[in-house]
């Protein structure tokens, strides 16, 4: 996808611009249900040099030793994760301004996802990750 696509925090105050996507997976991972507070999260991933923030400044988490998290330090929105030496930045697909028109195309770590739950799709599956692990991140 080479369609610009906006996005942001509930109250407003961080918006970001995405102009190229380069995968939409499904994590099943343990830091990313925590992350997300549900059993799954789906994350949009976007080259960096595809990515810009377009106003305000997020709030920064150092998550791990190789990145940190971002979110709106006003709502609590998480917004976006960044790996210090990683290509991608992984975009928390509910805070699109047009979600329904970026669809999942993969489930990843679905060997960490809970076994009651259970997505009813034809994607692909991975036990292990199609990038690195979340809990690396």
């Amino acid at each position: 996808m080479h369609e610009a696509m906006t996005g942001g925090c509930l109250c407003g105050g961080v918006r970001y611009v995405a102009t190229e996507v380069f995968d939409v997976v499904y994590c099943h991972c343990a830091t990313c249900r925590r992350r997300s507070g549900a059993p799954v999260s789906l994350n949009l991933i976007v080259p960096k040099a595809a990515f810009a923030l377009v106003q305000g400044e997020p709030s920064r988490f150092r998550s791990s030793a190789v990145g940190e998290r971002c979110f709106c330090g006003t709502c609590g929105t998480p917004l976006f994760f960044v790996e210090d030496d990683g290509p991608f930045v992984s975009v928390s697909h509910g805070t699109l301004d047009q979600a329904s028109r970026v669809l999942p195309k993969a489930h990843q770590w679905t060997g960490d996802g809970l076994s009651w739950f259970v997505l009813h799709d034809h994607l692909p599956r991975f036990a292990d990750g199609r990038l690195s692990h979340p809990a690396r991140r």
